[in-house]
This record gives C-alpha cells, structure tokens and sequence, in this order.
C-alpha cells in the first residue's frame, strides 16, 4: 500500500494538515509518538485570526461546540515589566482553549474524517522519495508525500540542528492553577530579568477560577514554578493564592532559529519548521496555519496537476510570504524588552502614551 500523505506528529500542526489532506480525498496516515490526552507546555492562546480556521477543521461536531463555545474570551493584553502595566486591547478577541483538550479534539475528528491514526508510533527515518519509505518502530511503508510536524525536538532533524552549544539554556514551563477569584479577561505577561510568564483564564469544569501559567526563563535563573513566580513581585503576590490543580510539565531547551519549512522534499509544519518566541502567543495559531498550508500546497501534486517539487516550492514560497514575518517581528519586539533598564523605560514610556503603536506591533505578530 502506499499513501497519499503520511504525516508525522499528531498535534495541532499535524492535525490540520491530515484534515485538510483528507477532506480532498487523499489516503492520509498520521502518526503520532506520545498519547492523548496529555499537558503539553503551551500558552494555550488561540488568535482570533485563527478561530475560525479551528471551526472549520472540527466542523459540526461535539469537540467543536463542546470546545470553543465555552472557551473564555480573551480581550486584553497587560504586560507587567519595569513596575509599569501595559494595556493592549484584543480585538476580535482571542479564546483560550487548553491543549490537553485541543489536541485530543482535533485527533478525534481526523479519525472521524477517515485518517488512518495511530498513537504511540515513533518515525525512525524517511528515505527516497516519490514514493518515500518511511520506517516506524514497528514496519516501514511508503508514501507519495510527507509533512513533517514531529515538532523542534524532533528525532528526524540532523544532528546539530536542534540548537545545541554554548548559549544560554531556555526552558518551559507550565502547569493550571485554581484561583479564588474573578478572572480578568486578559492575558497577563510577568516580565523579568532572563524570562517572563504568562498567566490567562482557561476554559474549568468545575466552576473554579482557573489560570494557565507557563513560564520561558533561563535554566541558571529558575527551574520550577515557584522559582519563576519569585523573579516578579506582582506575580508572586498573585500566585500566592493559587491552588495548582494540574502536573507541571516542562521542555527544554527552547531555541529559536530561522524557519526551514521544506527539508530534502518534505514539507514541515508547526514547530518542526520554526520554533516562535512564545511572547507573541500564537503558536497554536501559527500550527494550525502551517499544517492546513501545507496539506493545500500538496493538494494539486495528488491530484496529478504538478510535480511534488513545484507543490514544495509553493509552500515554501506561501510560508515565507505568510508566516516567516511574525517570527521576525516576535524576535525584533523580545530584543526590545531585553535592553538595559534605562533604555526600555524610553521605550516604555512611547508604548504608553502611543497606544496605537503598541496595536500596529499586536497586529504584525499575527
């Protein structure tokens, strides 16, 4: 047998680009190494821009009600830094949608949509091409197509690729907390020397106030939660009241490198094709786009209308026009609030008294 698309990695980016492919209908394979439900460390944010591309994968289904009609609104941003708030407003506003229900949603209506899925399978190599062989850790098949969102840890990158070296090790951090009181509906970033943390509502089923809180911070400045909230005297007099109802999950290192979204012929989404400073919460929203992209560029080579080089070239050419900006942006706007202390309060003092400068730069990052 050989499939239409194989697609290696079943989150978000991987979960797009199998519905997206199988909705034209292709013979799509997904697999996945990890198992659902499981925490992922994630902002957990989902751009409005993105909503409805979120609809449309779930379609009419329970995970689409049961998901996003509850999901609580997100329609600010404070950012807590330098002992001053900035306020942005999100508008349309954004929705914030855990990843432990997220992923098994978008899992669950692939397979209704006739994806050949399968969990707790690891991809050991791909090789040649048109068909390629692809070898799991229980057989080897070939495919006429592959999108690869294993994501930035991937075993399938070449050695060196995944940033390793001398530079300073960034690490993630997240886990849910209780909290006793009415939640603003804002997304609050906690901004401190070597890291931040973002704290926002999430969607609870017990009626509880509930936040997200996950952290990027240098590995030599803290290494667990607590050690995150003590770096911000606003946060940690927050979280003082917190009841953590969720295990804490972590990923390390972080690193950020030039996005590479077509490697050898084969297509790569999400993560896998280029890790975005979580400062700018849109990762799921970037997945999400990446792999329904993706699963479109290859539509016309499985139809027979081009060859697989020429649907390569194009999504390599859509990504760059599309989605590479928002990493440049990210990056330009952390490198901002990095600078010295004095510096920044100049910069925070524009930010304030322009605050259509601060929605300009909110729009670029998406």
């Amino acid at each position: 047998m050989v499939y239409d698309l194989t697609v290696i990695g079943g989150g978000p980016a991987g979960a797009a680009a199998a519905i997206t492919a199988v909705r034209a209908g292709g013979r799509v394979l997904l697999l996945e190494r990890g198992k659902y439900p499981r925490h992922k460390v994630c902002g957990e944010f989902v751009s409005a821009e993105s909503l409805g591309l979120l609809a449309s994968l779930l379609g009419e289904n329970d995970e689409s009600g049961s998901l996003l009609q509850p999901a609580p609104r997100i329609t600010q941003g404070r950012l807590f830094i330098d002992g001053s708030v900035l306020h942005t407003p999100i508008d349309p506003p954004a929705a914030s949608i855990p990843r432990i229900s997220l992923d098994a949603a978008l899992w669950g209506t692939a397979e209704r949509r006739g994806v050949e899925a399968h969990q707790q399978v690891t991809v050991q190599g791909i090789a040649g091409t048109e068909p390629f062989t692809i070898t799991t850790s229980g057989a080897s098949f070939q495919t006429r197509s592959v999108i690869d969102s294993s994501g930035r840890w991937s075993n399938l990158k070449t050695k060196g690729a995944n940033g390793t070296g001398r530079q300073a090790k960034w690490i993630g951090i997240k886990a849910h907390f209780a909290e006793p009181q009415q939640l603003p509906p804002s997304v609050d970033l906690y901004f401190f020397q070597h890291g931040y943390c973002g704290v926002q509502p999430v969607t609870s089923e017990n009626g509880v106030g509930e936040v997200n809180a996950c952290a990027m911070v240098r590995a030599d400045v803290a290494n667990s939660l607590p050690e995150v909230f003590r770096q911000h005297a606003q946060l940690q007099e927050r979280s003082r009241a917190w009841r953590q109802i969720s295990d804490v999950v972590t990923t390390s290192p972080l690193v950020f490198a030039t996005p590479e979204p077509v490697k050898d012929g084969v297509l790569r989404a999400g993560d896998a094709a280029g890790f975005v400073d979580p400062f700018v919460g849109d990762g799921i929203s970037l997945a999400l786009r990446s792999g329904a992209l993706a699963a479109q560029c290859l539509r016309p080579f499985l139809e027979g209308k081009t060859e697989l080089a020429q649907a390569a070239k194009n999504y390599q050419y859509t990504y760059q026009e599309q989605l590479a900006p928002v990493f440049r942006t990210s990056s330009n706007i952390r490198r901002l609030f990095s600078l010295p202390a004095p510096v920044r309060a100049g910069l925070l003092f524009v930010f304030e008294n322009a605050p259509g400068l601060t929605r300009h730069l909110v729009r670029k990052t998406r």
